[in-house]
């Protein structure tokens, strides 16, 4: 199965969505941070098997807007919200992985009514973190950019998957491998994680919600286990051996997490969940 571009125009920015089509109940799939939609790409044609499944370019991101005027915490989530109220995708259960997740984290929050479910992959309330616009800044500038081959960042990037992954997101131009992106609008996206956290956001989602992490990410034991304790609701596994990039790393272990967790939804909806 293959996917089909779809464009919704908010407020004039594009954003650019993968429709892996499929008629079962709907999943909306946000990357992470300088990521791409593509990086769901094994994911999404597995899931697409049971369910209508769509990938989305996040604004400043692969096929989308590339400098849209607005990237604060609202701009992403308005963006979330648009993408599911334009394709008529009702009661999607929302998956993010990293700053993606954090947008789904939000969407949850501020339309209860919207989604059916909600799944975090190595993300969380967070913050503040006042030093992470710099830590992002200075990663990014360690890219060799433009790299002189595909090949070449497939390498840098790790090798293997995950390599591949990351390197699926440039674009070749002007003699090199580019990324898709530019540097400033990703560290700007970040401005609101640096000055403050989001635990009022989490208490307050009240659809099933489960919590995805690997075993060697970057969210550490004692938030995982605040967020537990402040949404006892919310369900957390870890995947042994895998790291920040676990829908890269162990895809089908996340398919199978995901489609017990998606069967479980339709399972309860309307009884023990809204």
């Amino acid at each position: 199965m293959t996917w089909t571009e779809h464009i919704v125009v908010r407020e004039g920015v594009r954003v650019s969505c993968r429709d892996w089509g499929g008629s079962g109940p709907p999943v909306v799939l946000l990357h992470g941070l300088a990521g791409h939609a593509g990086e769901w790409d094994t994911l999404a044609r597995n899931l697409s098997r049971r369910h209508r499944v769509v990938a989305v370019d996040q604004r400043g991101h692969g096929a989308s807007e590339r400098r849209p005027g607005d990237v604060s915490r609202a701009a992403y989530v308005a963006d979330a919200v648009a993408v599911v109220e334009r394709l008529d995708l009702h009661r999607p259960v929302l998956v993010g992985q990293s700053l993606g997740g954090h947008t789904a984290m939000l969407t949850a929050a501020a339309h209860p009514d919207l989604l059916g479910g909600l799944v975090l992959v190595e993300a969380g309330p967070g913050g503040p973190n006042p030093n992470v616009r710099a830590e992002i800044g200075a990663a990014l500038d360690a890219w060799p950019t433009p790299f002189p081959s595909r090949g070449a960042a497939v390498e840098f990037f790790g090798g293997g998957a995950v390599g591949e992954g990351w390197a699926a997101g440039l674009e070749e131009r002007d003699g090199g491998w580019r990324p898709r992106f530019d540097r400033d609008v990703m560290v700007e996206a970040l401005t609101e994680n640096a000055r403050r956290s989001f635990w009022d956001e989490w208490t307050s989602i009240a659809c099933p919600t489960l919590v995805i992490l690997g075993q060697s990410g970057i969210i550490p034991p004692h938030e995982t286990e605040a967020m537990l304790q402040r949404h006892p609701g919310a369900v957390a596994l870890s995947v042994p051996g895998a790291g920040h990039d676990v829908h890269l790393e162990h895809p089908e272990v996340l398919c199978r997490v995901l489609q017990e967790f998606l069967e479980q939804v339709a399972a309860h909806r309307g009884t023990l969940w809204p």
